[in-house]
């Protein structure tokens, strides 16, 4: 069998004869593909990337708008719509049908592209040791059970080493090529790494609590853990470059925590077509330690990201963690260019510290989407309030963590229109 990962790549198991796609799911698929490259082609896509390019390079614009539905897709593309059986198909299928949705319901500022975007066939990305995941049923609440009990356990760890299957990419490259290539351009956009952040990982290998009870307990041990996964990411950055395996993220890619790549700046004035870290955006966080010193971060964090986002050509920071008190380390931060700002941070103060040297990357309190009543009015003066506090900046409103909006897709729809007629305000 083939299995999806986030990334939308395609993980092949050792019983896998490889995908197909029956000639029913072939003509469900032309249609929708169809669709999306007609809502590609309207004028109106090439106004939008016009903005984005201008608010990447920090040229004034008005706030530019993204909404993600992310986890309530579920309750926009439901089960009953679905035509296609196969795993893979399906899997497309129901990418159609968001961008669709994207390009006539909700109407925000994402460009709908006429590509079909395909991960490599991979395996290898495994550390050697994994968390017990406890619960987690249905998508609910669950905890873990950290393999690092004590930190002689780093010796059982190793490097990640992606492996890619590059027959089986290539026969799924041809697969959507053959099915629906003459509407949309299959193309491969391998995104490896969702962070260079990395406190996720050694949270889950240690033990979020009892990695923060290591900052002071046991210092020693857990500076040797942030020291093997900074040297483990660079390896594997070292081995995805030397392998030809990064990808350009300069145009509509997804970049950081939110906001679209658009850029002239990337690759670098030297490329020759073989991607280097320096030709992409990368993107740092640190969410698992919003709860510890600016200290702390810059001594057990900061600094062993920084080796790695000093090899990308611009960064983005941030995701849903507050950076008001450690903005002076994060700013740090080589060719930093876009900030992210949680709901948590206070908007004001950050717009004084950053001004217009960084794209405002504003995430809203998601909330407002899934709560029992749609409070329309709280929602255009909690945005006009960002916005007038926001003037002179760079900024964008991405809404995103969006994991129910209580099956009602109008609520998506109604916070991009709140939010256009005040971003134009």
């Amino acid at each position: 069998m083939t299995k999806k990962t986030r990334s939308g790549a395609v993980r092949k198991t050792k019983k896998d004869s490889g995908p197909t796609i029956n000639t029913g799911e072939r003509d469900v698929l032309r249609r929708l593909a169809g669709r999306v490259a007609e809502l590609a082609a309207r004028p109106i896509e090439q106004e939008k990337i016009k903005l984005w390019y201008k608010l990447n390079a920090l040229e004034p614009t008005r706030p530019l708008v993204f909404c993600s539905p992310e986890g309530s897709w579920k309750e926009i593309i439901t089960q009953d719509q679905m035509e296609c059986e196969s795993q893979l198909a399906r899997w497309w299928e129901r990418h159609f049908r968001q961008e669709i949705f994207w390009g006539e319901e909700i109407c925000d500022d994402r460009v709908i592209e006429p590509y079909f975007d395909i991960g490599c066939a991979h395996s290898g990305e495994d550390w050697g040791l994994s968390m017990t995941i406890i619960g987690g049923g249905a998508g609910g609440a669950y905890t873990w059970d950290a393999p690092i009990k004590t930190y002689d356990d780093l010796k059982h760890m190793h490097y990640p080493r992606p492996i890619v299957d590059r027959e089986e990419t290539s026969r799924i490259v041809d697969l959507a090529d053959n099915a629906f290539g003459d509407f949309l351009e299959p193309r491969m956009r391998m995104r490896w790494r969702w962070s260079a952040g990395f406190s996720y990982i050694a949270a889950c290998l240690r033990g979020l609590e009892q990695m923060m009870l290591d900052m002071l307990d046991n210092p020693e041990g857990l500076h040797a853990l942030m020291s093997f996964l900074r040297d483990g990411l660079m390896a594997e950055l070292d081995y995805l470059e030397e392998n030809g395996l990064l990808y350009l993220n300069n145009c509509g890619d997804y970049v950081g925590s939110g906001g679209f790549g658009w850029t002239n700046e990337l690759p670098q004035a030297d490329f020759d077509g073989h991607v280097r870290a320096i030709d992409i955006w990368g993107f740092g966080e640190s969410q698992e330690t919003v709860g510890v010193s600016p200290e702390l971060f810059e001594e057990f964090i900061f600094q062993y990201q920084l080796p790695i986002l000093s090899r990308f050509g611009l960064n983005c920071y941030g995701c849903c963690e507050a950076l008001d008190a450690r903005w002076h380390i994060v700013k740090r931060t080589p060719r930093l260019r876009r900030v992210s700002i949680s709901p948590w941070s206070d908007i004001g103060k950050m717009a004084e510290l950053m001004q217009d040297k960084y794209i405002f990357s504003i995430k809203p309190n998601p909330s407002y989407l899934a709560m029992a009543s749609f409070h329309e009015d709280d929602i255009r003066r909690g945005l006009r309030e960002t916005f007038d506090r926001t003037r002179g900046c760079r900024v964008e409103v991405i809404m995103k963590d969006t994991h129910t909006i209580r099956n009602d897709p109008n609520r998506v729809k109604r916070w991009v229109q709140i939010a256009h007629e005040e971003a134009k305000r």
